[in-house]
């Protein structure tokens, strides 16, 4: 991968076009967007390798995920406390997804990418039933949190924090691994197993996000696979910083069921076209 085979104007264009898409969907739903551009990389560039590829989406998913959680701050949805400690769960994770996706096969890569992505959507279209509610949820666990909005909406939820740093870890590493970002996985985790409102869950995972992201990263950029794929990344980062901030002031506008839904039909779509990619 050339950068004079990259980059032109009507491919400048075109990146930043994806760039926005995947800032606007990812922001909405809380998954930083990795999952939306990691097929579209492995789709234009079936040959080059995964760890190539999870540089490039990684990178986008920190300015995506950065972008998303401005706009989320200033609606004090962030519940910041427990995405702190989350996020260091997932620094020594992302470390390690970012070292081991050089020592897989692109065939393996695309199968596992697909496994994952399919039963992610089969599990959200599961539970997809569950009522979310803004009301005061039992405090079972030992942590238990207060969010006001911006707006006056309130959030009183609760959890277990060991198991908010064991899945926070598993997420890191997944994430990394894969370059997806982790907002699939960490999202419906963070609602199903760990008591969080949907709205909550999707802004505090974007902040987890952009230090998760910002460690796999410089992962890659100290093992050297970073650099040679910098003007596809700025292009499709100004296309992530544009469109993350519209994504986040969308979310707020839906349910949170539609998007737990649009998340799911969205790694059926992906998900089933890796896997054909894999056979």
């Amino acid at each position: 991968m050339t950068e004079t085979t990259l980059f032109s104007a009507e491919r400048f264009v075109g990146y930043v076009a994806l760039g926005f898409g995947t800032g606007l969907y990812g922001t909405l739903i809380g998954a930083g967007g990795g999952f939306v551009l990691m097929p579209i990389l492995l789709l234009l560039f079936p040959k080059e390798s995964p760890e190539q590829l999870t540089s490039i989406s990684l990178a986008v998913v920190f300015f995506n995920a950065l972008g998303g959680s401005e706009a989320y701050a200033l609606m004090r949805r962030i519940d910041y406390r427990s995405g702190l400690m989350f996020a260091a769960a997932t620094i020594p994770g992302a470390i390690l997804g970012a070292l081991n996706t050089g020592y897989v096969p692109r065939t393996l890569f695309d199968a596992v990418f697909g496994i994952l992505l399919v039963a992610g959507a089969a599990f959200l279209l599961i539970r997809t039933n569950k009522r979310e509610s803004v009301e005061v949820r039992h405090y079972q666990y030992k942590i238990s949190r207060h969010l006001v909005e911006a707006n006056g909406v309130v959030f009183d939820y609760s959890f277990n924090p060991l198991v908010g740093i064991g899945l926070s870890f598993v997420v890191g590493y997944v994430s990394s691994f894969l370059g997806i970002g982790g907002g699939i996985i960490h999202v419906p985790a963070m609602t199903y197993f760990l008591n969080f409102p949907v709205h909550v869950a999707t802004a505090t995972s974007h902040f987890v996000l952009s230090i998760m992201a910002f460690t796999g990263t410089m992962t890659h950029v100290v093992t050297g696979t970073f650099p040679h794929n910098a003007n596809l990344t700025l292009s499709l980062a100004i296309g992530a910083l544009l469109g993350a901030p519209l994504g986040a002031h969308l979310s707020g506008l839906i349910r949170g069921n539609w998007i737990i839904r649009g998340l799911a039909l969205a790694l059926i779509v992906v998900g089933l076209r890796i896997l054909a990619m894999a056979i």
